[in-house]
């Protein structure tokens, strides 16, 4: 009864919050900065900002304040934190950060308030200004699922030059939300600040800060930056919004093409809409550039790939060639292993990081799934052979008699949930594959011991529901199946009885979590007509359809906002918005069983698109990268970049292959 009332009142208040007003916000007297951005008549309450005095999270103090922020001047880093002087009761402020003034001026406007931010020279001498950053302290982060449903948001941010803006949308995806479009000025980055295991962790995103683009001044010259922020309902109104305040909406079919495709690519603005159409000559991004107002400039992100389907041919066969333990004297011997592409050979897992999350076992099973999908689509004895020593070395090496499985040999590591249902997906296919039936009980098995572990109420990531159920009727092992499927009722039962109530995992609060229980509701209606899932899987939804966004760019169009993945899983343990991460392709898995399930076609369309988005992290040699660190810096370190290892992506294309395949 409880969880009931937590679901009506959750539900009332996110529909409440629909009928609010403009954006407001109260200032900070000692800093002149944002202390709260709220909107009038929320009924919720829910400020879209951090606390900035250490009680939300004690590391983030009163320096990230709103529109508090820092610069380089000649090379030399500045902040501006105090002011000299305030005004319109303490909301237009005046700080000096090294030679340079910096004004912050802030009025009512259209559903809500504008900001100015004024650089000034102060100095007798030019003035470099570079790495400015204004801080911009969105509350997106993850205490518990309760909380995120009416209190927090997810910030979506698109820094494309003079169109650039946050969309930010409450954690529920229902009810209004909070935007900010620039109107004045360029801003090319964003930056996150105060990451790390001891700082929130997996948890925490950090502080935004956007970072308008770098400017020389003469003497006493100066240089503005200004944006709105406002109340919207929906997308379509927060799109207009953007055009009004003189920004563009630019958008593409899709983001990713085969080279020889011709890419359409639309700019829209209040009174105008600009059509570009450009041939994909070579594998890379390409940046499509638009002039839509003098002096005004904005930018799509495409990505030509040599052929959707060869990529993944080349990493397959770069896998076997490469990531496969070769060594006999090593007892992972057979294991599918991460790959250093700055090495260029096999991490062996033995310095003093010793992680599991670079060990043989857990994510690395992706690379076997996905082997043994393209084999049944392309039958190769190579990669066959491959396949059979690797499903050798899960049975004897990680895991029991029992089918107790572990994250690495000798039995060592983690009992960890998510290895069963990965396991048990390679082993299920391996019977497809083969015929063998010991197949078939190993996949049986892992999975019963998966439920005998951790009970029905785990939100794995690729129970499969109907490789599972198909296989063990083709293999003639009904009762075994029906085993199963009971296995499955129960936890689908579960889920249900939690709705929105989602519980803590390895992250607090996550797409991987909400994800998986929409994809599992939807395959047991399918198994089962039972219309109850479905009901429960379209009440989810929107929560996990507000972790994305519909920025135009390849790494960020519909992909899931990820934050830690780089850190855990790379080589570079780079905390910071990860676009994409393969795991944002578990959206795509579920809105394909979604459109089977509801008929709503678009879900597939959208899916499709969030696949060949991903294949950016798959490079024309076959090497890959487990994750794009996206922000400019995180914690001053400079990031937007690849990390070198090759480790859990291939997820991704097990999750192509479904959409594309169905298989």
């Amino acid at each position: 009864m409880k969880k009931k009332a937590y679901l009506s009142a959750a539900l009332a208040a996110m529909a409440a919050a629909a009928t609010a007003q403009d954006a407001i916000y109260t200032v900070n007297p000692e800093t002149g900065s944002l202390a709260s951005v709220t909107i009038e008549g929320d009924t919720a309450k829910m400020d879209w900002t951090l606390r900035t005095d250490g009680s939300q999270y004690p590391w983030v103090t009163e320096k990230y304040g709103w529109g508090l922020g820092y610069l380089t001047a000649n090379g030399q880093h500045h902040e501006w934190c105090k002011p000299e002087a305030t005004g319109n009761g303490g909301g237009n402020a005046t700080y000096k950060a090294g030679p340079v003034t910096v004004s912050v001026s802030r009025a009512k406007a259209g559903g809500g308030f504008s900001e100015t931010y004024t650089f000034t020279n102060g100095s007798s001498a030019e003035v470099r200004l570079t790495d400015i950053g204004i801080y911009t302290p969105f509350n997106d982060n993850y205490p518990d699922a309760r909380t995120c449903m009416t209190q927090r948001c997810h910030a979506h941010v698109w820094t494309g030059g003079s169109t650039a803006y946050v969309r930010a949308v409450r954690m529920s995806g229902r009810g209004d939300g909070l935007g900010l479009a620039l109107t004045e000025g360029r801003v090319w980055d964003y930056d996150v600040w105060e990451r790390g295991q001891d700082k929130g962790s997996s948890n925490n995103r950090g502080v935004i800060a956007l970072c308008p683009q770098d400017k020389v001044l003469a003497p006493g010259e100066s240089t503005r930056v200004g944006w709105t922020v406002f109340r919207y309902d929906s997308e379509v109104e927060f799109n207009e919004r953007v055009m009004a305040l003189g920004g563009a909406i630019v958008t593409s079919p899709k983001y990713v093409y085969e080279v020889g495709e011709v890419a359409e690519v639309t700019a829209m603005t209040k009174g105008d809409v600009q059509t570009k159409t450009v041939k994909i000559e070579n594998p890379g991004p390409m940046d499509v550039p638009f002039e839509y107002a003098p002096g005004k400039v904005t930018f799509a992100r495409l990505l030509g790939v040599s052929s959707y389907e060869g990529l993944i041919q080349k990493r397959i066969d770069f896998i076997i060639s490469h990531q496969q333990m070769n060594d006999t004297a090593d007892a992972r011997c057979g294991a599918y292993m991460v790959y250093d592409n700055e090495t260029q050979k096999i991490y062996l897992n033995d310095d003093s990081r010793a992680s599991s999350d670079t060990d043989e076992g857990r994510e690395r099973v992706g690379m076997g799934v996905l082997i043994a999908q393209w084999q049944a689509l392309h039958p190769s004895d190579r990669q066959l052979q491959s396949l059979r020593r690797y499903a050798a070395f899960l049975r004897t090496e990680l895991q029991r008699a029992d089918y107790t499985t572990f994250s690495r040999v000798g039995h060592g590591g983690k009992n960890r949930g998510y290895n069963y249902p990965w396991i048990a997906d390679l082993y299920f296919r391996m019977y497809n594959l083969t015929g063998d039936k010991q197949y078939a009980r190993d996949g049986y098995g892992t999975m019963r011991a998966f439920f005998r572990h951790f009970g029905y109420g785990f939100y794995a990531i690729d129970i499969p529901v109907t490789l599972s159920l198909k296989t063990l009727a083709d293999a003639g092992m009904a009762a075994e199946r029906d085993t199963l499927l009971a296995d499955y009722k129960a936890t689908a039962d579960a889920f249900a009885k939690n709705g929105l109530d989602f519980p803590r995992h390895e992250v607090n609060y996550e797409q991987s979590i909400i994800g998986p229980a929409v994809q599992f509701l939807c395959e047991m209606n399918l198994a089962t007509k039972d219309e109850r899932y479905l009901e429960c899987a379209r009440m989810m939804m929107p929560a996990l359809e507000a972790f994305t966004a519909q920025q135009p760019a390849y790494n960020m169009n519909e992909i899931a906002l990820r934050h830690w993945d780089g850190y855990w899983f790379g080589k570079h343990q780079l905390f910071g918005d990860t676009y994409p991460h393969y795991w944002s392709t578990v959206n795509a898995a579920t809105y394909y069983y979604y459109a089977k399930c509801t008929g709503d076609e678009s879900y597939q369309r959208r899916a499709e698109n969030i696949v060949r988005n991903n294949l950016c992290q798959f490079f024309e040699d076959g090497s890959a990268s487990c994750a794009f660190v996206n922000p400019r810096m995180v914690d001053g370190q400079r990031a937007h970049r690849f990390d070198a290892f090759a480790n859990d992506q291939d997820w991704a294309l097990v999750c192509y292959l479904l959409v594309n395949h169905g298989i």
